[in-house]
């Protein structure tokens, strides 16, 4: 895992809810923790109040190692804040966690359908992003 530091104007800040703050605090240490599912025990992103597959209200914490595949992938030519606008073009992936769970995140390196990522931890001043790396084409 490497770490960047962000250099752009600063980003708009995440505000984290109940539901998402293990998440937000995992990623400030560099690390990625997701919600399971305590009765489908289906890891599930973003961090909601209740499972989408089964419903259960119930759910744990659990760390993950963040590595996967690429499942898609668009590429951003205009951003919806000006804190972004000197990056654009840039990708935004979802990707196929290894042991389940899909995710989004932004992407560096060229996108390709199928590529191994790992993750990239980018700290801003207040929070952490989650970026994912290219480390092997498919």
């Amino acid at each position: 895992m490497t770490t960047t530091e962000a250099t752009e104007q600063a980003a708009p800040r995440p505000v984290p809810d109940l539901d998402s703050q293990a998440f937000w605090d995992g990623l400030r240490a560099h690390r990625i923790v997701l919600q399971r599912c305590a009765s489908c025990d289906r890891r599930r992103f973003p961090a909601m109040p209740s499972c989408p597959y089964c419903g259960h209200p119930e759910w744990r914490s659990e760390e993950v190692s963040g590595t996967g595949t690429v499942f898609s992938y668009i590429v951003v030519h205009r951003t919806f804040d000006p804190a972004f606008n000197g990056d654009v073009p840039y990708p935004v992936a979802t990707v196929d966690l290894d042991g389940g769970g899909r995710i989004v995140a932004r992407l560096t390196g060229m996108p390709a359908i199928d590529a191994r990522v790992a993750p990239d931890f980018v700290d801003h001043p207040e929070w952490t992003e989650l970026r994912f790396r290219i480390v092997e084409e498919s």
